[in-house]
């Protein structure tokens, strides 16, 4: 089967703004609160276990249609942030769910009241329902009245969701210049991005300028977005609801004991010196006495290797298939629905997600394709999240979609399956060791890049509610930059601005330590793949088809996994010391640069020589004549 580069098919959620359909769906929430909000004064501690349950049921119904109405909205939005009618259908959802959240919020808030005894009874009869019912209990000591958080969840509408929005909104409409070739070109981020990939230190260096002269002339508008979330995020989560700091609603939220996470940023810490080695080795490969900022991504081979969409889609479905038939087939499923948006146009959101949305339906994809090694990888990652979503489709709407800290599983490990194929089958050495430096550089911006994320995070919410301006802030983050990278490479000032570029940190904070955990446990995962082969398979699956239906410290303990525990978090440092170690191994081969020096040099002595030739046999022939001339 052929691949086109394509838009995504939203019909299949609803056929537009103005249909029946859509208008059904308002509709059909409306009927349903209407009748759940019967049920108040049925509630009862000793209720009997099949109410309960058929209480559970309409309460789902009622979820099942919000999120088909929140994902049409949201990816509606997505596909042209600058479309007047996306934005405006996304407060429009966003304002009607808030207010049905708080016409069912009396169901939640009896939930958590409720005694032990008669919510364990409750929970052992409830099934696939049961981790959801637990988690919810987890909230009790931060949970306020009912009328208290029916006014947080119509503040979030127009204050934080809509500050988020905005910031989307403002960037998302960049456009970013740069000279290619000699000329001029105006480009989207996701266009710009890919220079930074390039083999010249010149163009890797404009790419990131061009970006932080547009972020720094919005500054103060995007800090004082950020600093506003912060502000609300404080008011809300550690002023009202008392959590003990401004990460702990994060953990609660990806059900994931503190200690864990600060085990995994304290080792994270710990290990910096493994990257900081690795790029002073890597100036080695690139020819230079040391290197940027700028080029912490540049290419060791001067390779300038492409692959169309349907190449690329090929490979991918290839490897999956090599690993299991059965992941292959459920990543075919995105292609074969229309699931997938993979062209690059203004207005469309930068970067690349997964959004899954109901258990049986076929999740959407977002891509930004331009043809790179890193493209193919990324869609791997993308698809790897539709593969587990798919996988837990046995699971409820409430159960089915994992935590966070699990979600970038089967992302992960679907790019190590990837990279896995195409080592084994490129012949080109140039692009292999291209393949084995990316190994590196890709573990660098998943692991210590997003744990460095999360400490500027909690440096910076540390700092608003002591009054620090959008300067403090910037400042902030160089030194955060300047200790992840010690002295193995140099930092530019203008890299103060990078923080405002980071969606994950305005929308959705303390997110990014997930993708360290994700990577760390996957790395652990892949060494137990390539110690089991095939007994290791259904272990594997086990854990992505549990989706959300347990806690992840049961989910991973089950695997034999303590999260806890630091040793844990090393293990995943140690596979990376250890590719370090190898790549320090392998001879440094001559830049691109230096080769054709080289050539260069080569050309011109033989050219030098083959005159010393010619001017000596000219010489030769001359005294022969003189010779030949005196006989005369």
């Amino acid at each position: 089967m052929a691949y086109k580069i394509s838009k995504w098919d939203l019909s299949q959620l609803y056929p537009g703004y103005e249909s029946p359909e859509l208008q059904s769906g308002f509709d059909m929430i409306e009927e349903q609160v209407t009748s759940f909000e019967g049920v108040r004064n049925k509630l009862k501690p000793d209720m009997p276990a099949d109410q309960f349950l058929d209480v559970l049921k309409a309460s789902e119904i009622t979820a099942r249609v919000g999120n088909k109405l929140y994902s049409f909205a949201g990816l509606s939005f997505t596909a042209d942030t600058q479309d007047q009618k996306a934005q405006a259908l996304q407060a429009r959802v966003m304002q009607f769910l808030a207010e049905i959240e708080n016409r069912t919020l009396f169901f939640s808030l009896w939930w958590k009241e409720l005694d032990d005894e008669n919510a364990k009874r409750l929970m052992d009869a409830s099934g696939d329902y049961r981790y959801y019912l637990e988690a919810m209990r987890l909230y009790k000591p931060h949970t306020l009245s009912e009328a208290e958080e029916k006014i947080v969840n119509l503040k979030n509408v127009t204050g934080v969701n809509a500050l988020g929005n905005l910031y989307d909104s403002i960037t998302s409409r960049y456009m970013f210049k740069m000279k290619v070739n000699g000329k001029e070109k105006e480009m989207t981020a996701s266009e710009l991005f890919t220079f930074r990939y390039s083999t010249d230190p010149k163009v890797r260096a404009q790419s990131y300028q061009s970006q932080f002269k547009v972020f720094a002339e919005d500054g103060p508008i995007l800090g004082q977005i950020y600093q506003t979330i912060l502000r609300d995020w404080h008011n809300e989560n550690v002023n009202l609801r008392k959590f003990k700091n401004s990460i702990a609603p994060r953990n609660l939220n990806n059900d994931v004991p503190d200690e864990a996470v600060e085990a995994l940023l304290g080792v994270a810490r710990k290990n910096v010196g493994i990257f900081q080695r690795y790029f002073k080795m890597k100036a080695k490969h690139l020819g230079m006495k040391k290197i940027s900022r700028y080029d912490i991504y540049a290419p060791i081979a001067a390779s300038k290797k492409t692959y169309e969409w349907d190449e690329a889609v090929n490979m991918v479905l290839n490897a999956f298939n090599a690993f299991s038939p059965k992941v292959a087939e459920l990543a075919k499923r995105v292609f074969d629905d229309n699931h997938i948006d993979s062209e690059i146009r203004k207005g469309k959101r930068g970067g690349a997600f997964c959004w899954s949305y109901l258990p049986e339906a076929t999740p959407y994809v977002l891509v930004n394709y331009q043809g790179t090694g890193r493209e193919v990888a990324t869609l791997a990652h993308e698809l790897g999240h539709a593969i587990h979503a798919m996988l837990a489709s046995h699971h409820s709407t409430f159960t089915f979609h994992s935590s966070l800290p699990l979600a970038e599983t089967a992302s992960t490990f679907a790019e190590m399956v990837l990279i896995d194929k195409l080592l084994a089958e490129e012949t080109d050495e140039t692009v292999r060791r291209d393949i084995l430096f990316k190994q590196m550089d890709d573990a660098y911006a998943t692991i210590m890049r997003q744990s460095y994320f999360a400490l500027f995070e909690k440096t910076a919410h540390e700092m608003v509610q002591k009054n620090a301006s959008v300067d403090d802030l910037s400042a902030a983050y160089l030194e955060n930059l300047k200790e992840q990278f010690g002295d193995s490479l140099d930092v530019s000032d203008e890299f103060k601005w990078e923080w405002m570029g980071i969606p994950h940190i305005y929308q959705v904070p303390f997110y990014v330590y997930a993708y360290a955990f994700g990577q760390l446990l996957v790395l652990s995962l892949y060494q137990m793949f390539k110690a089991e082969g095939e007994s290791f398979k259904p272990k594997y699956l086990k854990i992505l088809s549990s989706g959300g239906a347990e806690a992840p410290e049961k989910i991973l303990s089950e695997a034999g996994i303590n999260i806890r525990d630091p040793k844990f978090w090393q293990g995943g440092f140690d596979v990376l010391e250890k590719l370090v170690s190898e790549l320090e191994a392998l001879p440094v081969a001559k830049p691109a640069k230096a080769k054709k020096k080289a050539a260069k040099k080569a050309k011109s002595a033989a050219k030098k020589s083959t005159k010393k030739v010619a001017a000596k046999k000219a010489s030769a022939k001359k005294t022969v004549k003189a010779k030949a001339k005196k006989k005369k």
